[in-house]
């Protein structure tokens, strides 16, 4: 077997949380701004952590302000507006089945990741899980995602990371290890996937990846 393990994000990935991260945002903007904004403004944003964004889109706010009030809606509205992307739950268990481990990584707070996890009983297909809040450095810096691996107890010559943002593609870049993009994301537009930002592989369909194994 070439190889050994999986590294997924989370948002834009596995679970479709595009509609509840939009609203959130736009919720946010109407509070702080008095209006909302073009969503391609948001789906930019997709990947990074809520914290960088806040402090760069609201500099005149107190980023635990600002993050609040994103959040006050998110809780609300993440278990009703997530779903899991099409063939997601059957690759994760075929994976599993084929003895490959598996980790979730990702820029999300562990509360509402697990949130989603249990929602649709998905936890037990993962060995690991690193959350915004396990980490203080974030994607595209590639410690995370070293760390991943190496509490996988694997080698990242025989690992591939599944993902659907920039941050994900260039952390991936950055570690040596390389990246699957999913053919589903929103935040890349297609003409921009060249030179450093031109992924290893792409997929379509999420039983594609076991071609890749």
């Amino acid at each position: 077997m070439r190889i050994e393990a999986v590294v997924f994000d989370f948002d834009g990935t596995i679970m479709n949380t595009n509609r509840v991260v939009i609203n959130s945002w736009q919720h946010t903007y109407t509070v702080l701004r008095g209006a909302p904004v073009p969503e391609e403004q948001i789906i930019r944003t997709f990947g990074e952590p809520l914290e960088q964004t806040m402090a760069r889109v609201f500099p005149d706010v107190p980023v635990a302000e600002s993050i609040e009030v994103y959040r006050s809606y998110h809780r609300e509205f993440f278990g009703k507006d997530i779903t899991v992307f099409p063939g997601m739950r059957e690759l994760l268990a075929e994976l599993k089945a084929r003895g490959l481990k598996l980790s979730l990584l990702t820029s999300r707070v562990k509360e509402t990741t697990l949130e989603g996890l249990a929602k649709y009983e998905l936890a037990q297909y993962f060995d690991d899980l690193i959350t915004a809040c396990d980490v203080t450095i974030h994607k595209p810096h590639p410690d995370p995602l070293l760390k991943a691996i190496e509490r996988l107890g694997a080698e990242k010559e025989k690992c591939l990371m599944v993902g659907d943002t920039y941050f994900d593609l260039l952390c991936a870049k950055n570690a040596g290890v390389e990246f699957v993009l999913v053919g589903w994301q929103q935040a890349i537009p297609p003409e921009e996937l060249v030179g450093e930002r031109k992924p290893e592989h792409m997929i379509e369909k999420a039983e594609d990846l076991l071609r890749l194994i």
